[in-house]
């Protein structure tokens, strides 16, 4: 059946090895994407590539600068970039395709990450049928890391022979009987190329962003709830409904309106739209169906600029969730029953952190 697979439809690719694994666990697998897990295979490199007429592994050679063992912990520094080998590699048959995204964690951690695989001229892009390794480029941009082989920084999403997007006309249907947004907006333009969301800068709470600190001090992936807060982030209160987003400088905020996923869709959130704000305002692109079931959930948004200092307003669109098809209902979803980690937010930082 056409559209993105499912929880089970995972399980039977592992099992026709059209996934392959030599450390997998079943806890990858999501209620419609994969978990990826580093290896211990891990180089520092000098650029940044793509290898759209070779194997990653040709072009590779050429760009390494040190060789690193993942077996043991290593510190990823800020602004040093590094390609390690994915312990999943695919075999995929029957026009099957995907897309990688980092994972929730891994983007409220201003680590930037894409995938690249053999042949192919995009990042983030698993092609039809593609038979290979799969790797990730990683480059810290506020913290520095501690990494090693296991960690899972991203996730892939498969496709059945193509995307089956809902238009604007469907989602405005689709609300009205089976609601995915929840909002005191009013406004008609809601649904625009997918469901327009905007961000909170005005609330009875002090904290309405954080911004990441300078700090030299790594954050341990492995150790969950466990680093203090104030350490690396600056809390920013309410002020005039605006604030300032400086060049370079890495923001957490929310979405104004709560957002749903129903169990026979899943959303992607478009990272970069030149057409509201010279901004990216999300790494992690995927929510999984059942996320925000049943009365919302507000979006994490992660906001950056390299270009101009931009100025945000209450209630100004800040990015687009498009919603598609699953290839059938999922009985697996997101939420406490597979211990979702950021089913029913707020405004919140990545789980590393203690409030």
């Amino acid at each position: 059946m056409i559209g993105s697979l499912i929880y089970d439809d995972y399980i039977n690719l592992l099992k026709q090895k059209q996934i392959l694994s030599s450390n997998f666990d079943n806890s990858q697998i999501q209620p419609s994407s994969l978990d990826l897990s580093l290896s211990s295979e891990c180089y520092e490199i000098e650029y940044s590539f793509l290898s759209p007429i070779n194997r990653v592994r040709e072009k590779l050679k050429k760009q390494i600068i040190r060789k690193i063992d993942l077996n043991n912990q290593y510190t990823f520094k800020i602004n040093k970039t590094y390609i390690i080998r994915l312990n999943e590699r695919l075999n995929l048959k029957n026009n099957t395709f995907g897309r990688c995204n980092p994972k929730s964690s891994t983007g409220r951690l201003d680590i930037f990450c894409r995938t690249i695989v053999d042949y192919s001229d995009e990042y983030e892009k698993i092609p039809k049928n593609y038979n290979g390794e799969i790797f990730l480029e990683i480059t810290s941009r506020s913290f520095n890391i501690k990494l090693q082989a296991g960690n899972k920084l991203n996730q892939l999403r498969l496709v059945n022979n193509s995307h089956e997007y809902l238009n604007d006309i469907k989602l405005k249907k689709l609300n009205l009987k089976n609601k995915i947004i929840f909002t005191k907006n009013k406004k008609d333009n809601i649904f625009e190329n997918g469901l327009k969301v905007s961000v909170n800068l005005s609330s009875k709470s002090k904290v309405i962003a954080y911004s990441a600190k300078k700090n030299k001090k790594p954050i341990d992936f492995n150790k969950i709830n466990h680093h203090r807060l104030l350490d690396y982030w600056e809390p920013i209160s309410a002020k005039k409904n605006s604030i300032l987003i400086e060049r370079n400088k890495f923001y957490i905020l929310r979405s104004k309106e709560k957002v749903r996923i129903p169990t026979f869709l899943a959303g992607e959130m478009v990272p970069y739209d030149t057409g509201i704000g010279d901004f990216r305002a999300h790494y992690a692109g995927f929510f999984d169906p059942g996320f925000g079931d049943p009365n919302g959930s507000y979006a994490v948004l992660e906001v950056k600029t390299y270009e101009l200092p931009f100025l945000l307003e209450d209630g100004q669109t800040i990015a687009r969730i498009k919603y598609e098809k699953l290839n059938k209902k999922s009985n697996v979803v997101y939420g406490l029953k597979i211990k979702s980690n950021y089913q029913n937010q707020r405004l919140k930082l990545s789980k590393h952190f203690v409030y």
